[in-house]
């Protein structure tokens, strides 16, 4: 497993970290789940990442009791803050009440005493940036968190929020975390270059695109048994890039993958990686031997030849458009 520097900070993280946004406590078992958090380990993950809001706090549990026991200097643990987690007017959102209450919240699930990115889960209109900035910075000082990060927020706000930052002496964000895969690729246009001037890294969800770019969803056929797509709970969230014309492309991948000696999993998680501003690229499962298979990923070259054909085979089904926003309830 290769690690990058997570932005400009000093903190090294996994170039394929694991993530437990559906599955966790909702979409598998608890056996299920330190089962596959035990392959990532198996195969040098260090870099775990979650959420409060996940399977309403229940993920955070579980991925705690699957860390139990694991050398914690070792990990790098991450969690996010923003969305509902009761059912007060203030269970939510980035005001200073909520941060502090949610981080005692998350360390009490995870079993630890900090832990080292805690992400503003999106950007909040109705709390004053310099309030959630300084309560980030405080939760720094405190030792609760080691670093901070966001999710999903856009240029401008990623950049408002480093002038702010540098204004108040606080800590500078060192990360943000978008959706970004071969299919969406709506950062690069102004996300990824604020960021590199900045000195942040992306931390992307999706980089297989809810299991699209396995290639095991076909053109006008439904989708198989047992896949995401099936479950009633998080089947809508692979909806839009799920249309015939998207999965007709999709397949034109696979011989790509052949001839470069992967999986189309594995092909598409190197293909995020091909980005110098990713830090790292999420993966989840819901068994481990697809941790097994993704993580070899890790350390591989696409030649310039193997993306220009990743291209031409996709054409304009590209999503790159960055007026184009996560849907309010897709929470990665």
């Amino acid at each position: 497993m290769k690690h990058r520097h997570l932005g400009r900070s000093g903190l090294l993280v996994s170039e394929i970290s694991y993530g437990n946004w559906i599955t966790h406590g909702s979409q598998v078992e608890e056996d299920a789940a330190i089962a596959c958090v035990n392959a990532a380990l198996e195969e040098g993950i260090t870099t775990f990442d979650t959420a409060d809001v996940y399977a309403g706090t229940r993920a955070e549990e579980v991925l705690g009791k699957a860390l139990a026991g694991q050398r914690r200097e070792g990990l790098e643990i991450f969690t996010k803050v923003y969305w509902p987690t009761g059912p007060g007017v203030n269970d939510r959102g980035l005001s200073r009440k909520h941060i502090a209450e949610s981080i005692n919240g998350s360390l009490r699930r995870l079993g630890t005493d900090y832990v080292d990115l805690y992400q503003a889960h999106r950007y909040d209109h109705a709390t004053p940036l310099e309030e959630t900035l300084r309560a980030f910075d405080d939760i720094v000082r405190q030792g609760k968190a080691l670093y901070i990060g966001v999710s999903e927020w856009d240029a401008e706000q990623i950049r408002r929020a480093v002038e702010i930052a540098d204004q108040m002496g606080f800590d500078r964000l060192v990360s943000n975390q978008p959706q970004y895969s071969m299919l969406w690729r709506v950062i690069e246009a102004e996300v990824v270059p604020t960021s590199r001037e900045l000195g942040l890294g992306q931390i992307v969800w999706s980089p297989i695109a809810q299991g699209i770019l396995t290639g095991k969803y076909l053109p006008g056929q439904p989708p198989p048994a047992g896949s995401r797509a099936t479950d009633p709970t998080s089947g809508h969230f692979t909806e839009r890039l799920r249309t015939d014309e998207i999965l007709e492309r999709v397949q034109l991948l696979k011989p790509i993958a052949e001839q470069a000696g992967l999986s189309m999993a594995q092909l598409a998680v190197a293909w995020v990686l091909q980005n110098d501003n990713v830090s790292s690229a999420i993966i989840g499962a819901t068994r481990p031997e697809q941790v097994h298979e993704n993580v070899k990923a890790s350390g591989v070259v696409l030649e310039p030849e193997v993306m220009g054909a990743i291209d031409n085979a996709l054409g304009d089904v590209v999503k790159t458009d960055p007026r184009l926003t996560v849907s309010p309830e897709t929470r990665p």
